[in-house]
């Protein structure tokens, strides 16, 4: 029987201000990926999202990103690697700190939003950034976009890797993600999103916007928590991939 992971960011919202419905997403995916401070979130907002995590037997990951509030992370920002990679290790060494003081246990790391795009097309970055997380805690399983430098990075570093397909992007013939800024880059029906989850679970392959295929294998897919329809594609996915005999359970890593 083919298994797959559901992930979502979140632990997004920030002191009065909140981003998704972390509480019903939690009832449905198997792994979390949550905001360390940089990006988006804060100590409260951690504190309360890994809790209920906890709570829900849901695996709990290290969701770094660019220090960037007002941009959520997502504008492409030019700073020296090592202190990328100082950033990097703050960001998880909060998680693991909150984490431990909940009786609870980070399992992965997954970089966000830019960074995450950035690392995808340079091998380099990404094995820096994975190299400053695993100096923090050498077991991290690192989540990495599928059939992307992500990748070849995890392998050369011999590391626990998962590979990652999105449930609610388009995708490049290149293996990257379609630029948000594009029609159509970003699926908001529920049907469609599960369908295509199918899809490529099945053929372990992505299906990109022209249809081509590319092998991968595929370990968990990513359900972004802060689109308006992110709750009702999150059920849509698990109950398609379950009528499919696809079971949905967190992923161990593979070895590079």
């Amino acid at each position: 029987m083919l298994t797959v992971d559901l992930n979502a960011d979140m632990g997004e919202s920030f002191g009065p201000w909140t981003m998704g419905d972390d509480a019903a997403l939690l009832t449905t995916v198997t792994s979390a990926n949550i905001a360390c401070g940089a990006h988006a979130g804060d100590p409260d907002v951690m504190h309360a999202t890994m809790g209920l995590a906890h709570a829900n037997g849901v695996g709990i990951g290290s969701h770094p990103g660019f220090a960037d509030l007002q941009g959520f992370g997502r504008r492409r920002m030019h700073v020296p690697i090592a202190s990328l990679q100082n950033s990097i290790r703050v960001q998880v060494g909060a998680s693991l700190g909150m984490a431990k003081a909940l009786g609870a246990k980070v399992r992965h790391l997954k970089l966000h939003g830019a960074m995450s795009n950035m690392t995808c097309e340079d091998e380099a970055m990404a094995r820096a950034l994975y190299e400053a997380a695993l100096s923090v805690d050498p077991d991290l399983i690192i989540m990495t976009l599928a059939a992307t430098a992500q990748v070849k990075a995890v392998q050369s570093l011999g590391c626990s890797y998962a590979c990652e397909i999105f449930a609610d992007r388009a995708y490049n013939d290149d293996a990257t993600l379609v630029d948000r800024s594009l029609p159509g880059a970003v699926i908001h029906d529920a049907e469609v999103a599960g369908k295509r989850m199918v899809d490529m679970v099945k053929a372990q392959a992505i299906i990109t916007d022209s249809g081509k295929h590319i092998p991968t294998p595929i370990d968990t897919i990513c359900l972004h928590g802060d689109t308006s329809t992110a709750v009702d594609i999150a059920k849509s996915v698990r109950l398609k991939l379950e009528n499919a005999d696809i079971k949905v359970a967190q992923f161990t890593g593979r070895k590079g």
